[in-house]
């Protein structure tokens, strides 16, 4: 074989090599953003998600997961407890007044959702303070006051900071912690959990027919699409709110 066509072969070799090893330093980055995000299969999930299709239940050990036993002060220091969230399709968050990062658009999505659903006598929010020695039931109202929550049957709760937690890391699976080092002294998940009149938590599907359980409440419907191209989740939560209030 002339000398010029193995040149060719190896000048080419060296050249696909190259753009492999180019788009394989990509795709390793996209993959370690997306895991340290927590998105690595949520963005294809949410966008696959089945609109037509009942509200699933979720399960844990084969049995359905139903919001757990709580008894709390509200922001105008009356007891209320999961009881009082029966026949009423509902949402739970766990936020801390104090709050400089997600809070606020958490919080405004919410009073968002609350007035979609102004009308609606079966609709109500639980947010539960995670900072509760800091948010005591005069706090809570300022903070209501302040965002324009003003619906009868959404309650701002606190009580014992470690029942708070244990509800929000086994009762729910969201996370809540204190840290010193975290932004206004907590760290906590971002989701809005879903529970229907019975008080199950339910959900949409993906495309796989696994329930996604929770919905991004950090993502404003202004945005759309968010960086990640995570699909709108509050225009979906309304759309499954009405599903449950229907049933």
């Amino acid at each position: 074989m002339p000398q010029g066509s193995n040149s060719k072969k190896k000048y080419t070799y060296v050249w696909i090599s190259t753009i492999v090893l180019i788009f394989g330093i990509f795709a390793v980055y996209e993959i370690t953003k997306r895991v340290k995000e927590g998105t690595v299969v949520q963005n294809d999930r949410m966008n696959g998600t089945k609109m037509e299709e009942e509200l699933a239940f979720i399960v844990n050990n084969g049995k359905k997961r139903k919001v757990p036993a709580f008894r709390f002060l509200n922001q105008d220091s009356v007891w209320v407890t999961n009881k009082d969230y029966l026949g009423k399709v509902y949402l739970v968050d766990f936020f801390f007044t104090t709050c400089p990062t997600i809070c606020p658009v958490m919080t405004q999505n919410l009073v968002q959702i609350q007035n979609e659903f102004k009308n609606e006598a079966n609709f109500g929010v639980a947010s539960f303070t995670i900072n509760p020695r800091y948010d005591l039931p005069k706090r809570l109202k300022e903070y209501a006051a302040k965002y324009g929550a003003t619906d009868k049957d959404w309650n701002f709760l606190t009580g014992d900071q470690e029942a708070i937690h244990k509800l929000a890391k086994e009762g729910f699976y969201i996370f809540a912690n204190e840290v010193e080092d975290a932004p206004g002294g907590f760290e906590h998940s971002g989701m809005f959990a879903l529970v229907d009149k019975n008080g199950y938590l339910r959900s949409r599907v993906d495309q796989f027919g696994n329930p996604l359980i929770y919905y991004r409440g950090t993502i404003t419907e202004k945005q759309g699409v968010n960086a990640e191209g995570e699909t709108q989740q509050i225009t979906i939560l309304k759309e499954d709110i009405n599903k449950l209030l229907k049933d």
